[in-house]
């Protein structure tokens, strides 16, 4: 599976994910986006936003990277009905969005008035 692929999915579908794969999702992003900020970690901590536990460390012993693969390969697994592809019906090319009508790789446009 692609990166492209598996960012969708993670994006677009993360209402798939456990409670555990949500809860390490949103511990990866605050982390992230604390990374320069130590007061700002600090008072997250603090709230309750970043939440450390064993089963984050188990989701992410490979890697976030792998992480992201390993949910969207269990979302396809277990869930593939409910997942939808908006491939571009000229090229073939997955949409940037699950609603979107014009693809970004060739600029074909399926709206329909």
């Amino acid at each position: 599976m692609d990166q492209e692929t598996v960012r969708y999915i993670i994006n677009y579908f993360s209402h798939l994910m456990t409670e555990d794969e949500k809860l390490a999702l949103k511990y990866q992003m605050y982390m992230y986006k604390s990374s320069d900020n130590e007061k700002q970690r600090e008072m997250m901590i603090k709230k309750g936003w970043i939440r450390h536990t064993s089963e984050t460390d188990h989701l992410f012993r490979e890697g976030y990277e792998e992480f992201e693969i390993n949910v969207a390969r269990r979302i396809m697994k277990e869930t593939p009905e409910k997942i939808f592809f908006n491939n571009c019906p000229r090229c073939g090319k997955l949409a940037r969005t699950p609603s979107a009508q014009q693809c970004r790789y060739c600029g074909l446009s399926w709206y329909k008035k």
